[in-house]
């Protein structure tokens, strides 16, 4: 009798560890997937966010992880007048928006504007023309990208000052990342929102821009 005690007292037992070893790894299955439902929302955007202008990778390696993140872009007016934006909204109170639009401004009145006469320090970056720059001093990765480009609607020989597309982009709230690599993040993203805008406005003489730009060097 004390045998078959003992026998359904230790069989209990294993009964017990076992159905704790179920729980256990029941609970971390589900802590795991409410973890990935709420830290996946960048993940869930189209593979091309803002009417295909921008890559989403280049999105997740500027924003931090989040339960939900929404995409959005607008296009306003044509040719000289055109303006184009572009914005990832999460729920974790991150933005990533940039701007777009056709300005009839020189290289050098752009890297006043943007650099010089800010009294920022700022890394710079250049290929074939195209310009790129951020300021060292922000945690926003603050970004700006002249593209030159006489728009369609516009003589080229009519043109009295240089036209450019240039753009401005940064993120508002917590990065992904920040010094550096927030910078780069936000640069490759300012680009492709530029070589968009640079597409709507049928920029006459059409070059063939970079896949991307050079890095910027290590601070």
């Amino acid at each position: 009798m004390a045998e078959d005690a003992r026998s359904r007292e230790r069989a209990a037992t294993k009964a017990s560890v076992k159905g704790f070893l179920i729980c256990l790894t029941v609970l971390s299955l589900v802590g795991a997937a409410a973890w990935f439902a709420l830290t996946t929302g960048l993940e869930r955007l189209p593979s091309k966010v803002c009417d295909g202008a921008v890559d989403r990778d280049v999105v997740i390696r500027a924003l931090p992880r989040t339960r939900t993140a929404e995409e959005g872009a607008s296009k306003r007016h044509e040719g000289k007048d055109l303006m184009f934006s572009c914005h990832i909204y999460t729920s974790a109170d991150s933005i990533l928006s940039g701007m777009a639009q056709v300005e009839h401004t020189s290289v050098e009145q752009w890297l006043n504007h943007y650099g010089a006469d800010t009294g920022d320090e700022i890394v710079r970056v250049s290929a074939d023309g195209i310009e790129a720059l951020a300021r060292l001093d922000e945690d926003s990765g603050s970004s700006s990208i002249f593209i030159p480009c006489v728009p369609r609607g516009l003589r080229a020989e009519d043109a009295k000052e240089s036209y450019a597309i240039i753009t401005e982009a940064g993120v508002v709230g917590e990065g992904r990342v920040s010094g550096a690599e927030l910078r780069q993040a936000v640069t490759d993203f300012a680009y492709q929102v530029t070589a968009h805008a640079y597409e709507l406005a049928e920029c006459q003489g059409s070059r063939l821009l970079p896949e991307e730009l050079p890095r910027y060097e290590e601070d």
